[in-house]
C-alpha cells in the first residue's frame, strides 16, 4: 500500500507553528525521510503484519528484510538525529526526531517502536546517568547498533506500578543483581541488533513500599565483555496489531546471575523513569497522527480511483468516483481536519520550550491524538467500504495497530487522571489560565471556540471543590475538550497564515477547509461533553459492582 510522508504539511508546521529555523537543512531531512520510508519501511509493513515476529528459544526472529531495513536507518544517521553531539548525534532540536518517527510509524506502526524507545533510553541516560555510564553505553545507542528498551509493567501490579516486586541486591563492585520479571516489554528481545540496554525499575531490599522504594537499573543483554546477561525473553504475546513489533515476557536472573547498574542513586528511579515516559507519552500520541496520515492517504486514493453510482441530484446517470459523494467527502474532510489537528497539537508540544506548558500538554496530546487515530482509521475502513473489511485491501491494519496506542504508556484514563490531579494547578492554574488565554487569541473572534475555551476554566474551577469521584468521572470529557480546544487554536492561526502565504494552492486550499470544518464542527463537537465533565460521580456509583453482571 502506498503511503508518501505529508512534507508540504510537516514542513508548514515546522516552519509556521514550531518556528525552525535551517530550513535547507530541514528540507534535505524531509526529502530523506521519503526515500527511507517509501523505499524500505511501506513494502515490508504488509509482511511484518502477516507474519509477525517469531519467538525461538534462543532470540526473537523478525521477518525477512527488517535488519536490513534497520541497517540503514542507523547508518543513515536518523538515529543519531537530536541526540548530542557528545556521544555522536547530530545535536538537531528534537522536533526533527518527531518528524523522523511519525514518518516511520505511518510506514511501519508496530516496527518504528524499536526507535522511539531507543531515543527515550538516550534521553534517561543523559539527564540521569552518571558521566562513565554515558560514555560507556550512549555512543553505540546512539548510532543505532544497539538498542533500549523500557520495563515497568509486571504481571500482578499492571498500571500500579508501585507495586512491582522485581528485586535488585547490591554488591560488593556496587552493581545490582536483578531478579524479577516483565510483561508487555516491547522489543525485549529481536535479532536486529547485537546488544540490547534494558532499563528496569526494581525494588532494592528494605526499599518503603510504593513508588518510593523504586530504582531505575540498566541491565545489558550482554554485558561489557560479551559475554551473556542472564536475561531473556519466555515468550512473545500475540496481538491484535503491531505485529511487527514484538511484546516480550522478560526474565530477569532466572540463574541468578543478571547484573545491572543502577541509574541515580536508590529511591529515585520513578524521577528517572519519569523522563523516559514523558517522552514517551508524546511520541505514542504521534503514533495516533501517524496511523491517522497513513489511514487517510489510503482511504483519498480509494474514493478518488473507486467508481460508483451517479452523484445524488445530477442529470446524469454516469456513476462517478466516490470522492464526489457528499458523504464520502465528509468523511474525508474530517480525516483531514483531525489529522491535521492531532499533528499540530503533538508538535507544538514537543517544540514548545516551557516545562510547565510541555507538561499540561503532554496528556492531552497522548490521549487525544491515539483516539484520534483510532477514529481516522475507523473511518478510513468506512470509505473503503465492504473492502475495507477484507484484510487484502490493508486498511484493517490501520485500525488494529492504532488500538493499542490509548492503552499503553499509560491509559488515556491514565492521562485524564493526570490532568485533573495534576496538571490543571501547575503553578497555581496559571499554565492552564495562559494556554486558554492563547486559545482564545488565536480564535480571532471565532465564538465556537472562545466558548470552548470558557466551558473548559469554567469545569476547571468547578473541580477545584468537587470530590475526587466527580473530578475523575468528569475528567475524560474534560481532556477532550481541553485538547480540542488547543488544537483548535493552532488550527486557526494555521488557516490565517495559509490565507497569506504562498505555495501549493491546492494544498492551502485543504488547509483553510480543514481547518474550518475544525473549528465550526469538531469544536461544537467539544463543548456538547460540557454536560459529561460536570455530571460527577452520582450516576456512576448509582449501582452495586454486582449490578454490573446482571444480564
Amino acid at each position: 500500500m502506498a503511503y508518501r510522508p505529508p512534507v508540504t504539511e510537516q514542513r508548514f508546521l515546522l516552519e509556521h507553528i514550531c518556528g525552525v529555523d535551517g530550513l535547507a537543512e530541514l528540507d534535505a531531512i524531509l526529502e530523506g525521510l521519503s526515500a527511507v520510508t517509501e523505499g524500505s519501511l511501506v513494502p515490508l509493513a504488509a509482511t511484518g503484519d502477516r507474519i509477525g515476529a517469531r519467538w525461538t528459544a534462543d532470540c526473537v526472529v523478525m521477518p525477512e528484510g527488517y535488519r536490513a531495513a534497520y541497517e540503514m536507518i542507523a547508518e543513515g544517521g536518523w538515529t543519531a538525529l537530536s541526540a548530542p553531539e557528545a556521544f555522536g548525534g547530530q545535536g538537531l532540536p528534537r522536533i526533527f526526531s518527531t518528524v523522523l518517527l511519525e514518518d516511520l510509524g505511518s510506514a511501519d506502526m508496530g516496527f518504528s517502536l524499536v526507535v522511539m524507545l531507543s531515543f527515550g533510553v538516550v534521553e534517561a541516560l543523559v539527564a540521569h546517568g552518571s558521566p562513565e555510564q554515558q560514555a560507556k553505553w550512549l555512543p553505540k545507542l546512539v548510532s543505532g547498533e544497539w538498542t533500549g528498551t523500557m520495563n515497568l509493567t509486571e504481571p500482578q501490579a499492571g498500571s500500579d506500578v508501585g507495586a512491582l516486586k522485581t528485586s535488585a541486591v547490591r554488591q560488593a563492585d556496587g552493581r545490582y543483581r536483578i531478579k524479577g520479571q516483565k510483561i508487555f516489554i516491547t522489543f525485549g528481545e529481536h535479532d536486529l541488533v547485537d546488544n540490547i540496554l534494558h532499563l528496569v525499575l526494581a525494588r532494592t531490599p528494605d526499599a518503603p513500599a510504593g513508588t518510593r522504594g523504586i530504582s531505575l537499573f540498566l541491565v545489558p543483554r550482554h554485558r561489557e565483555d560479551g559475554t551473556p546477561n542472564d536475561v531473556r525473553a519466555a515468550s512473545i504475546e500475540h496481538k491484535m496489531g503491531i505485529h511487527s513489533s514484538p511484546t516480550c515476557v522478560m526474565v530477569y536472573g532466572e540463574e541468578d546471575d543478571c547484573i545491572g547498574e543502577i541509574i541515580g542513586g536508590e529511591g529515585e528511579g520513578m524521577r528517572a523513569m519519569f523522563t523516559m515516559m514523558n517522552a514517551a507519552r508524546l511520541n505514542v500520541g504521534l503514533e495516533g497522527v501517524s496511523i491517522a496520515e497513513a489511514a487517510t492517504q489510503a482511504a483519498v486514493t480509494y474514493a478518488m480511483e473507486r467508481i460508483q453510482s451517479p452523484r445524488a441530484g445530477s442529470a446524469s446517470r454516469s456513476s462517478v468516483a466516490i470522492i464526489e459523494h457528499p458523504d464520502v467527502r465528509r468523511m474525508l474532510l474530517r480525516m483531514k481536519a483531525l489529522t491535521m489537528g492531532a499533528r499540530a497539537l503533538v508538535y507544538a508540544a514537543v517544540a514548545d520550550g516551557v516545562r510547565t506548558r510541555v507538561d499540561l500538554l503532554t496528556p492531552l496530546a497522548k490521549a487525544w491524538a491515539t483516539d484520534v487515530g483510532c477514529e481516522v482509521a475507523s473511518l478510513g475502513i468506512q470509505v473503503h467500504g465492504g473492502m475495507g473489511y477484507i484484510e487484502e485491501t490493508g486498511v484493517a491494519r490501520f485500525y488494529r495497530d492504532a488500538r493499542i496506542a490509548p492503552i499503553y504508556e499509560g491509559t488515556n484514563g491514565i492521562q485524564a487522571a493526570d490532568l485533573v490531579g495534576r496538571k490543571l494547578g501547575l503553578d497555581g492554574g496559571q499554565t492552564l489560565a495562559g494556554l486558554l488565554d492563547e486559545i482564545r487569541s488565536d480564535a480571532d473572534g471565532h465564538a465556537g471556540l472562545i466558548g470552548l475555551a470558557d466551558d473548559v476554566a469554567a469545569i476547571a474551577a468547578g473541580f477545584a471543590d468537587a470530590s475526587v469521584d466527580d473530578r475523575l468521572s468528569g475528567s475524560y470529557p474534560l481532556l477532550t475538550m481541553l485538547a480540542v480546544a488547543t488544537a483548535g487554536g493552532l488550527m486557526a492561526r494555521q488557516a490565517r497564515i495559509a490565507a497569506t502565504v504562498a505555495g501549493d494552492p491546492d494544498f492551502l486550499a485543504m488547509k483553510r477547509a480543514a481547518a474550518g470544518y475544525f473549528l465550526d464542527v469538531v469544536v461544537a463537537e467539544a463543548r456538547g461533553l460540557r454536560a459529561a465533565a460536570e455530571a460527577g460521580a452520582v450516576l456512576v456509583y448509582s449501582c452495586s459492582d454486582g449490578s454490573f453482571a446482571a444480564f
